[in-house]
């Protein structure tokens, strides 16, 4: 049957209906018609002729009109005229109307008929994919239950009712199975608008499907009065889950275990038997990851907090439970916590000591020309390098057994005396390295610096006043630093000023406006902390 030929009503009613069971406005569908009778009509007459169709939404007929527009220079004649022609027919015209002649009826033939379905299903499904977007873009995060619609190499493909969604295989728990018509139960990960494929993303491995969970199991977390802190998942295998009570009289660890393990033992079922270490969250962040490693015993935390280290002292029998079996245990205790945890056992921790303490001896020994006992005695009470000997107060030298003030001079002299010559021979390795003299001479660098410099293949003080001082400081644009943890951005900003300076670029003028500048942010930051 022919579109035209057809009850005119047929077509609203059509379209009524598809708009009710893809839950699209009506009007989307109607546009789609009218696209397809426009590029069926084109083929018709002529691809290259504007050619428009409207179907009136009251009684389904169909307009179909083909319009030249007046221009003063014809470019396309198939959809143009010039002006003087256009009023020959129409007196009223001017340039930037239209002449409209009116089509008669189309029948469609069968390759018109299919083109037009093939107009029609795309534009649906794109008014589809688009009210799904709009319906679940503010969803992200919020566990569904859906319905396995099919499943393709591993991916499944889930039916939420008003919408289908995507699990990939790699969003889903090891070796779980799922079949059409199983129920489906996942947070939704992502929601995409793109043109094409799957908008709906879900995801059963994600640590936050395991915090909402939790919540839907243990009210105490619903309603606020226990908070999930973090959540580290091996998806299928082991997890651990950090809980806050804000009310002192409610265990946040026995709440969510519940009685005799009823809350925990849903969410390891709905997470097909992987097991779950519930842990108090604490604000020490060395009892947290004592916490962590449970069920391993610790025995002594050390942290570096510059590094974002912590190494893990623990007795020589439980190394294998802190590490856990392929390293699983420290590996979710360091996700758990945002800190790389180094594991040692008492022994490994005694033999590294020592042999700290003895390179630290042989350092003072050949540094300060004195004999073994002084250097061990430097070392033992806690010196680590010869900065610290040559800086320190005089007195916390002399404050050592057996050591008095004329021999804590002698070594603060001496330790000067190393560090004047290790910096000299840096400074003259980074002259054979090419470091132009202004470079070398220039305050504030270092030898070390210097060296640095050079090695970055910056080598004239030119060089250098051309950096920014987030290259120096920080990194920028995922480069390290060039002198990584040699001096902060404040400082590294200074030097770079001070280095324009030098070179003619900037004033004197200009280094007091930054340094005002930077006082008035700081009394401004000041003031806020204080008002807060």
């Amino acid at each position: 049957m022919s579109m035209v030929g057809a009850n005119r009503l047929e077509l609203l009613q059509i379209a009524d209906a598809v708009a009710r069971e893809k839950s699209i406005d009506k009007a989307i569908v109607i546009e789609a018609l009218e696209e397809a009778i426009q590029r069926a009509a084109r083929s018709r007459y002529g691809v290259e002729n504007d050619i428009r169709a409207k179907i009136d939404e009251k009684n389904g007929s169909i307009a179909l009109q083909r319009f030249t527009e007046v221009v003063d220079e014809v470019e396309n004649p198939a959809q143009q005229i010039l002006l003087e022609d256009a009023r020959k027919t129409h007196p009223d015209l001017d340039v930037g109307g239209f002449i409209i002649q009116e089509l008669p009826p189309l029948d469609f033939g069968r390759i018109a008929a299919q083109s037009a379905k093939q107009v029609i299903v795309q534009r649906v499904r794109d008014a589809e994919r688009e009210r799904q977007y709009e319906e679940f873009k503010d969803r992200v995060g919020e566990v569904i239950n859906g319905v396995v619609r099919r499943v393709e190499y591993g991916h499944v493909i889930v039916d939420l009712g008003r919408a289908e969604a995507i699990c990939r295989r790699e969003q889903l728990i090891r070796r779980e199975v799922f079949r059409v018509g199983d129920r489906f139960r996942a947070i939704i990960n992502k929601v995409t608008n793109e043109g094409r494929g799957h908008q709906i993303f879900l995801s059963r491995t994600a640590p936050e499907f395991m915090s909402k969970l939790f919540a839907m199991e243990v009210p105490e977390i619903y309603e606020g009065i226990i908070e999930v802190k973090a959540v580290a998942r091996d998806s299928g295998s082991r997890a651990k889950i950090a809980v806050l009570s804000r009310d002192s009289s409610i265990d946040p660890v026995g709440a969510c275990v519940g009685m005799r393990g009823s809350r925990v033992q849903a969410v390891v079922n709905e997470l097909q038997g992987e097991k779950i270490d519930i842990i108090n969250w604490t604000e020490d962040t060395a009892s947290f990851i004592v916490n962590a490693l449970a069920p391993a015993d610790v025995a002594k935390v050390v942290m570096d907090e510059d590094a974002g280290r912590m190494e893990v002292v623990v007795p020589d029998d439980n190394l294998s439970i802190a590490i856990g079996r392929g390293g699983q245990n420290v590996r979710l205790a360091s996700q758990l916590t945002g800190w790389e945890i180094d594991i040692l056992t008492e022994q490994e921790e005694s033999e590294r000591r020592q042999e700290e303490f003895r390179q630290r001896t042989e350092l003072f020994t050949d540094a300060l020309d004195v004999d073994e006992m002084v250097a061990q005695l430097l070392a033992s009470e806690g010196f680590t390098d010869i900065e610290e000997v040559a800086y320190v107060a005089p007195e916390e030298i002399a404050a050592i057994d057996g050591f008095d003030e004329e021999l804590a001079e002698a070594l603060q002299e001496r330790a000067r005396n190393y560090l004047d010559e290790v910096e000299n021979q840096r400074r003259e390795e980074a002259r054979e390295a090419g470091a132009s003299e202004d470079l070398v001479a220039f305050e504030g660098l270092s030898g070390t610096m210097l060296l640095a410099l050079v090695g970055a293949d910056i080598k004239s003080l030119e060089d250098f006043a051309g950096l920014v001082a987030e290259e120096l400081a920080t990194g920028e644009d995922g480069e390290p630093p060039i002198l990584g943890g040699m001096l902060d951005l404040a400082d590294a900003e200074m030097l770079v000023i001070r280095a324009r300076i030098a070179m003619g670029w900037m004033t004197e003028d200009d280094l007091e406006a930054y340094v005002a500048s930077v006082e008035a942010a700081d009394a401004e930051e000041l003031a806020e902390e204080e008002e807060a």
